[in-house]
């Protein structure tokens, strides 16, 4: 039987398991692969099945494996490679070769990961890149041919249902509404919960077409005039602004005396260490870490005014984030200007934890 959330479990060479005759595309007739029978544990029981989650987005590539362990699960292996599969992808309409290179890379390594840890169901996600893409299908369809990995391409509304499920659980306690939101490298996703029932319910939710590297090239922050640099960073706080419209009117009415707020994604967790002044990143320190606003915004403006080559001396920043972590700082204060929370929440979770919840609650069922 087919399970639209599942992909077959890997075989020794590396390519995702088929049954015999099976050659279906990745995006045509089933979008999910058929699951094979799985091995049963030596425990007998569910429990030591390991379940993977990955997520391909604009910026980064990122796997977690892991098995259920009461409420909770146990991390097995994880993996994260920043790839860049959005870069240039604004001018051309198309990933770049480069890019897809860089993708494909991660991805074997991923698949690799997938044999090895006998993965029993997993789930693989494409995001904005893949959507906005003109050739996102074809390179959907090349992952497959050369990594036996099968990427769904999921709509805005999934990708924040998914980060809502991941991370909703670091909220702060409250009776009004919260907002949580998820910054990524091509969009970012805004959804408003009611928190009063068991699992959060959506109210209200917004994806705006700019993350860290399309706001990024919209308007280069790379300029060695500090003028240039405040006019730059003005312009994509202005370009944000106007993508919010009508939502922030929205937000401003159910805005409370007690706004919570909780981030998720690579911006809230950068700098929230440069915050503790992490000599490197530790998660442990990150997750569930709340900030004062105030702080924050002390943070935005000082990278916003170093060039890119002293960013890059910030341990947790580095080369590979400097051109690209005042975007962030741009999308994350125009969303404080329209939540006014007194502290934000910071989440090293979201997709990838959402896609283990689901897969492990789905189980054996169909």
């Amino acid at each position: 039987m087919v399970d639209k959330t599942t992909q077959t479990r890997p075989v020794p060479d590396g390519r995702a398991g088929r049954s015999a005759g099976e050659r279906r595309s990745p995006n045509g007739g089933d979008r999910a692969p058929q699951r094979l029978p799985a091995r049963p544990p030596r425990d007998g029981g569910a429990s030591r099945r390991n379940y993977a989650a990955l997520d391909l987005g604009t910026n980064n590539c990122r796997l977690l494996i892991a098995r259920p362990d009461g409420v909770r699960f146990t991390v097995v292996d994880a993996f994260s490679r920043i790839v860049r599969l959005g870069e240039g992808l604004a001018a051309s309409g198309e990933i770049s070769t480069a890019a897809m290179d860089r993708a494909l890379s991660a991805l074997s390594v991923c698949a690799d990961k997938l044999v090895k840890r006998n993965v029993h169901m997993a789930r693989s996600v494409a995001t904005e890149a893949c959507r906005r893409a003109a050739n996102g299908p074809a390179f959907v369809e090349r992952v497959y041919r050369e990594t036996g990995i099968k990427l769904d391409i999921i709509s805005p509304q999934e990708e924040a249902r998914l980060a809502v499920l991941g991370c909703h659980a670091l909220l702060e306690e409250g009776d009004q509404p919260a907002l949580i939101f998820d910054i990524g490298g091509g969009s970012t996703e805004l959804v408003l919960v009611d928190t009063t029932t068991p699992k959060p319910r959506t109210l209200d939710w917004r994806s705006i077409p700019w993350g860290v590297v399309s706001l990024s090239e919209s308007a280069p922050h790379d300029s060695a005039d500090p003028v240039a640099r405040a006019a730059a960073y003005a312009q994509m706080r202005a370009k944000v602004e106007d993508s919010l419209g009508d939502f922030a009117k929205a937000l401003g009415a159910a805005t409370g005396a007690d706004a919570r707020l909780l981030g998720t994604s690579g911006t809230v967790t950068t700098l929230a260490s440069v915050y503790l002044g992490l000599a490197h990143y530790e998660r442990r320190l990150i997750d569930g870490l709340r900030v004062e606003v105030s702080a924050m915004r002390d943070i935005c403006t000082m990278l916003a005014d170093q060039s890119v080559p002293e960013r890059a001396l910030q341990p947790c920043i580095g080369p590979e984030r400097a051109d690209l972590v005042v975007a962030g700082c741009a999308i994350l204060e125009t969303i404080f200007d329209i939540w006014p929370a007194a502290r934000v929440g910071v989440a090293d979770r979201g997709i990838r934890e959402g896609i283990l919840r689901q897969l492990m609650a789905t189980g054996e069922r169909p």
